[in-house]
């Protein structure tokens, strides 16, 4: 007896050959959470545990053709991640536009966790102006919410940064400390969801690790449980436990930043 497939979220970022992160750690907590990946790449990385030396922007005729190709599959929700040029920024919006009302999920990803800037400001201000009125939930991490909001100033204002993106359109923000702790929160990870109607706070206990695919994992179980019809908070903070989870029985590999397990049944060796 065959299954009906599960949601189907279309997915839009970089591969990383380490599966790290990326289309691969998209997939993998997609699965896990209870939807389908339909991935299209929005770039070719050179990357290892410990940084990304090259990143090779997708085609932006062929991301479009792969969305029109997959167009029948009953969109339920879109994950965004890497853009790393002006052309796949607008292929990402023009397919986008493609799926009225279908909720979207972006992960800004603007520095590689080892340094490496994956965007620069012109395209970040394009993101802001195209993209985030097309956005139900943006993730950024606190750098993340800083580059796009500078023309504030003060460094733990998170409040007016999520406020100035709200209103560039985007629905709501979900802003993660997990790269730069508030004042007072050294051993705990914060997590604070704006929203035109509701603030809402997380604490997690920081892991002793530094990990690698952490914001691709929380953004993609974020859109799997928006797939499958979780309201907002919700889907959040399942999204949020599934991530903690994945990270704190993830991999040491031989050298570098940890891998998450996001396999529904961690493996132990």
């Amino acid at each position: 007896m065959r299954q009906p497939l599960p949601p189907v979220v279309l997915v839009l970022a970089g591969h990383d050959p380490t599966g790290g992160a990326g289309l691969v750690a998209d997939s993998e907590a997609i699965a896990a959470c209870g939807g389908w990946a339909v991935t299209i790449p929005t770039a070719m990385t050179v990357q290892n545990c410990h940084n990304v030396s090259r990143v090779m922007p997708a085609d932006p005729g062929a991301m479009r053709q792969m969305a029109e190709a997959v167009g029948d599959m009953q969109i339920a929700a879109i994950k965004l991640g890497l853009l790393a040029d002006e052309a796949t920024l607008r292929a990402a919006e023009q397919i986008i536009c493609r799926f009225p009302g279908v909720p979207v999920v972006a992960d800004p990803v603007l520095k590689a966790g080892g340094g490496t800037m994956l965007s620069t400001e012109a395209l970040q201000m394009l993101y802001r102006d195209r993209l985030l009125p097309l956005v139900d939930i943006l993730t950024p991490n606190r750098f993340e919410l800083a580059a796009l909001t500078p023309e504030i100033h003060e460094p733990y204002d998170d409040t007016a940064r999520a406020v100035s993106l709200l209103s560039q359109g985007c629905q709501a923000v979900l802003v993660t400390a997990t790269d730069d702790p508030l004042p007072g929160t050294a051993q705990q990870v914060v997590h604070t969801l704006h929203s035109p109607d509701t603030t809402r706070q997380w604490q997690w206990p920081r892991l002793p690790d530094v990990f690698h695919g952490s914001g691709c994992t929380l953004a993609s179980a974020l859109a799997a449980r928006l797939a499958v019809g979780e309201r907002l908070p919700t889907a959040c903070e399942q999204a949020q436990h599934f991530t903690w989870e994945s990270l704190s029985h993830g991999y040491q590999p031989p050298s570098g930043q940890c891998l998450p397990n996001r396999l529904p049944r961690p493996v132990r060796f």
